[in-house]
């Protein structure tokens, strides 16, 4: 319309400039200088038509998660129904549908599917269960588009969506192991979780009726009894009259060791040695075990409270890769004698009445997981008065409104191994209060025993870095000891129950200690690197699980939609007015005797 406007009025000025008085001439004129204006600027020549829409199916898995395929099946029906034009089908990817599709895509993701429509200037019918990944990306559709929810019909089915678990352990040790369990859209009755290693159960629990949509998480403790090396942890849930087996079983590699990586001994447990002990686990990823003195001579295993022997916790230490010694650090003896790995001294302080705050974190090899801490918000902690001294420190602290200041940890290598001295407690206020100072509690200690156990006697070159894995998401490689020297790996897989064998090539970066690969299909997987084998377990893809629809169907999209507008040089009459206009103005002017 502005286009119009313009031509307009530049063809009226200039005809009322050449012909004040004469309205014939005038009127010719000014038809034939809108034309030619209207001409230039492409103006509009008509109403504009709104493009028929495009036509997207859910194309996921979910479809077929309760086992019946009339739901899918009525789906592409609908979408036929809506186009004459083929039927584009999004999830993974956005592609054109063949003639038979199937719904395996293991992920629904519908942003790129707005980005072709706003490409094209379509509005969009979208046909889905209502299960979106990511359905913020739903606004930016074209204006005019439309979602058809067909939800799924009510259910009963339970499913294991997490599993926590150390991805290693001690043969015959007993493991805490946290699994998370979601109803669908029915209450279910009583049933039972079973935690199975290599096949063998190793232990079952009840599991009490759900509600719909509930969620828990249920505490197993199972004793590791297998044979060494990489095996297959699995928690399996049972309920009567479950509809869809194929996410009853949620399972993770863990390597099974005779001896354990990691051991923590604690001769004054506190809440100091409680909550190190989980960040110890998840950060090493090797077999450990904690013994903690309850009374003189008198020792305890973690987990089972078994009675131990105080010579087998001796042994313990000695023999470990990594040695934590909490408390009393010489009650062993010398403690970089009595010990022969990697050794972490942590120092309880018996002065109860200062108050000390962590204020900064010099340049050390931990200096990087602890850049983002924001020191002001951490509670206080106890410092014992004597400085630990090293090559380095970690963690500098300050009295309260005081300036005395000290180190609180410190480390360095010494007789080729590597030892931090922590002589400060109180670091369990961190965690006890959640949010960043729980952050900030398991970056410091992360960071210490992962450096202490950079030089871990791994031997495989390469292994999974992730515990859990579905379909669909990329598969994370860590680098081994056997890889120190070579940023190129090859991995040779065979997927069991096949004789095919698979091979991956990781390449790590200058530095990198992790690699990145394509996702792969469901199954477990016998894995060969240089230096030893793994076993990788890819579970079921999410689309599996039971989870309430994300959207509701309705108009959708506030973007602009171009839309179908003729255009003013596509029509044939436009050239021809604008002459003819042009050759009667003439005619006129010379029979009144003009120029």
């Amino acid at each position: 319309m502005l286009s119009w406007i313009i031509a307009v009025a530049i063809g009226a000025g200039i005809a009322a400039w050449l012909y004040p008085r004469r309205w014939v001439p005038a009127a010719l004129r000014a038809i034939a200088i809108a034309l030619g204006v209207a001409l230039l600027l492409d103006a509009p020549a008509g109403p504009r038509h709104p493009l028929p829409p495009l036509v997207a199916l859910d194309a996921s898995e979910s479809w077929t998660r309760d086992g019946d395929t009339a739901l899918w099946n009525g789906a592409r029906r609908r979408a036929q129904s809506l186009t004459p034009d083929s039927v584009l089908l999004f999830g993974d990817s956005v592609l054109r549908a063949p003639r038979t599709p199937e719904p395996a895509d293991v992920s629904t993701r519908a942003r790129a599917l707005a980005v072709r429509a706003l490409g094209a200037g379509r509005p969009l019918d979208l046909i889905t269960d209502g299960e979106i990944d990511d359905p913020a990306a739903l606004p930016g559709f074209p204006a005019g588009s439309r979602i058809v929810v067909l939800a799924h019909p009510p259910v009963r089915d339970v499913a294991v969506v997490s599993l926590d678990a150390p991805r290693a352990a001690v043969s015959g040790d007993t493991v805490e192991l946290h699994v998370g369990v979601r109803a669908d859209s029915l209450a279910t009755p009583l049933g039972s979780i079973r935690i199975l290693l290599g096949g063998r159960v190793l232990t079952s629990v009840a599991l009490d009726s759900m509600p719909a949509r509930a969620e828990r998480t249920i505490t197993v403790r199972a004793p590791i009894v297998g044979p060494v090396g990489p095996s297959v942890l699995d928690a399996v849930v049972t309920v009567p009259g479950d509809r869809e087996a194929r996410n009853d079983t949620l399972g993770m590699a863990v390597d099974v060791a005779r001896a354990a990586g990691a051991v923590l001994a604690s001769t004054s447990p506190d809440f100091d040695a409680r909550f190190v002990l989980p960040v110890l686990r998840g950060a090493v990823e090797l077999p450990t075990r904690a013994y903690y003195r309850v009374a003189p001579g008198q020792w305890r295993q973690d987990g089972s409270l078994a009675p131990v022997d105080e010579r087998t916790v001796k042994g313990a230490m000695h023999d470990a890769p990594l040695a934590i010694l909490h408390g009393d650090t010489s009650y062993f003896g010398a403690p970089r004698t009595a010990m022969t790995g990697s050794l972490a001294l942590i120092v309880p302080s018996a002065d109860t009445t200062g108050e000390w705050y962590a204020i900064d974190a010099p340049p050390s090899p931990i200096a990087g997981a602890l850049a983002g801490i924001v020191w002001d918000s951490l509670p206080p902690i106890t410092v014992s008065p004597r400085a630990p001294t090293g090559e380095w420190e970690a963690l500098t602290v300050a009295r309260a409104r005081q300036y005395d200041r000290r180190p609180a940890i410190a480390g360095g290598t010494a007789q080729g191994r590597r030892v931090v001295v922590v002589s400060a407690s109180g670091f369990w206020r961190w965690q006890f209060r959640g949010g960043a100072s729980a952050d900030a509690f398991v970056a410091l200690w992360g960071s210490i025993f992962d450096w202490l156990s950079a030089e871990r006697p791994d031997p495989r070159a390469a292994m999974p870095a992730d515990g859990v894995v579905r379909a669909g998401d990329a598969l994370r490689w860590r680098r081994g000891t056997a890889a120190s020297k070579d940023s190129v790996v090859r991995v040779v897989l065979r997927r069991r129950g096949t004789a095919r064998n698979d091979s991956l090539t990781l390449r790590f970066g200058a530095g990198a200690t992790v690699a990145q690969t394509d996702p792969m299909p469901p199954g477990v997987y016998d894995v060969r690197v240089i230096g030893g084998a793994a076993v990788l377990v890819v579970n079921p893809s999410r689309e599996l699980l039971p989870r309430a629809g994300a959207v509701r169907g309705g108009p959708v999209g506030g973007a602009t939609s171009f839309g179908d507008q003729p255009r003013l040089r596509d029509m044939w009459w436009s050239y021809i007015a604008l002459i003819a206009a042009l050759c009667i103005e003439w005619l006129l002017r010379r029979r009144r005797g003009l120029r």
